[in-house]
């Protein structure tokens, strides 16, 4: 019955000028992110105002939200790495939703900071669980000439569920009324929806080998992808996390606005930051295809750069809605480039060993870096955060040119090892 389904919807797909050629597996678990996402992005704008209101710092919301994207980091290389020696991805995809699922619900009950501190992470090892098995599934669902825009499509759904969870957080706050907590709780509900259509999904099933050892796979990951992990990792060393962008407009905006109003407006913000994201996610998708996903990841690290220049000098509110706009920008760019650029160095047997890698480097970098930013804003001024930022995505994207990552995977499983 499913891969009749799958059938049908392909046919719809292909109809389309966009997903023309798509496998349906991008679109349900395009789908499933979405609502996802809807969960998690009502949670997102609000989580360190959350924190503030309980008694955290700024350092504080710079640990949770490093911890927040490195805890999972081991987790993410791990179920990578399973899902290829097994042959089977979508029971860790379900797994890691149903973990996130259930710790936003419990997030709805957090009565100190040191909650959040604990529940925040928890909800990340659910990403840690399913992320790099689910972008095996959609590099398995790609063809060698439609990565970018597959990713892109899944980038673009799953950004638009951030707009929906985003918007509808600021209608619940601002028109309804409810609290941090009653917000959190809605947003549990909805992420246990998710998995509804994660059921229909039709994974590509890999042959299982005796061969696949950890220690193995990481050695035959080619050494151009080595290169190009060294670079994720630099630039990700001053991708501090979100809630700094926000706290800055909240500050910034408090002193004319009032404290609810301020609140609302950054909120607001995210919801634009959003809107451009899911906006050109597909477009950027599309333009790596036809131009390289290095090309396309080069312009996104300078955008980030450009955009921390100006949130570190005091931006008024319209300049500041013009930098939100080209925050989303950033993300359009890189977030889904990131992953497609990685199947470009490995065969499919190795996809999930490859993204897992990916993210763990992220991740790993993202906690010194938001505790770096949240240690910068408490001694030395918010503005000496966004400096840092800058200076470190302009490494990154000089890094990006300086090394030779232009050659494509070609030949047996073994070029990896020469």
């Amino acid at each position: 019955m499913r891969l009749q389904n799958n059938g049908k919807l392909q046919q719809r797909l292909n109809s389309n000028r966009i997903t023309k050629g798509i496998s349906a597996n991008v679109l349900l678990l395009g789908v499933v992110s979405l609502l996802n996402d809807i969960g998690s992005e009502m949670i997102a704008p609000i989580l360190p105002l959350f924190i503030v209101a309980l008694g955290g710092t700024e350092l504080i919301v710079g640990l949770v939200g490093g911890l927040s994207d490195s805890v999972s980091s081991i987790l993410q290389v791990l179920s990578g790495h399973f899902s290829d020696k097994y042959g089977k991805r979508k029971p860790f995809v379900f797994s890691g939703y149903l973990t996130s699922a259930v710790a936003k619900v419990l997030m709805a009950f957090s009565v100190t900071w040191q909650h959040i501190v604990i529940l925040r992470p928890v909800e990340r090892v659910g990403k840690g669980i399913r992320t790099a098995p689910r972008d095996a599934i959609l590099a398995d669902s790609c063809t060698e000439n439609n990565k970018g825009r597959s990713f892109g499509i899944h980038r673009a759904m799953d950004s638009a569920g951030a707009i929906i969870g985003a918007a509808l957080a600021l209608v619940l706050f601002w028109y309804f009324g409810m609290d941090y907590w009653m917000i959190l709780l809605f947003a549990g509900l909805i992420a246990f929806i998710s998995l509804i259509p994660l059921w229909f999904v039709e994974e590509k099933r890999t042959k299982v080998s005796g061969e696949h050892k950890l220690m193995t796979d990481f050695r035959l990951l080619p050494r151009r992808f080595r290169r190009y992990i060294l670079v994720v990792g630099v630039f990700a060393l001053g991708n501090f996390t979100y809630m700094f962008f926000i706290l800055r407009a909240q500050g910034l905006l408090g002193i004319s606005l009032g404290t609810r109003a301020a609140v609302a407006t950054a909120i607001g913000l995210y919801v634009w930051f959003n809107i451009i994201y899911t906006a050109i996610s597909i477009p950027s998708g599309m333009l790596s295809d036809v131009v390289g996903c290095k090309n396309v990841l080069f312009v996104g690290y300078v955008m980030f750069a450009i955009a921390c220049i100006g949130f570190a000098f005091s931006p008024s509110s319209l300049i500041m809605l013009v930098l939100f706009g080209l925050y989303g920008l950033f993300f359009a760019f890189v977030e889904g480039n990131q992953r497609a650029f990685t199947a470009e160095f490995v065969p499919h047997e190795l996809y999930g060993t490859a993204l897992g890698v990916l993210h763990m480097v992220i991740s790993m970098a993202t906690l010194p870096a938001s505790l770096i930013a949240g240690l910068l804003w408490s001694y030395a001024g918010p503005s000496s955060t966004f400096i840092f930022g800058a200076a470190i995505g302009l490494i990154a994207a000089a890094l990006l040119l300086l090394l030779d990552l232009d050659k494509e995977y070609s030949g047996p499983i073994e070029w990896g090892l020469q």
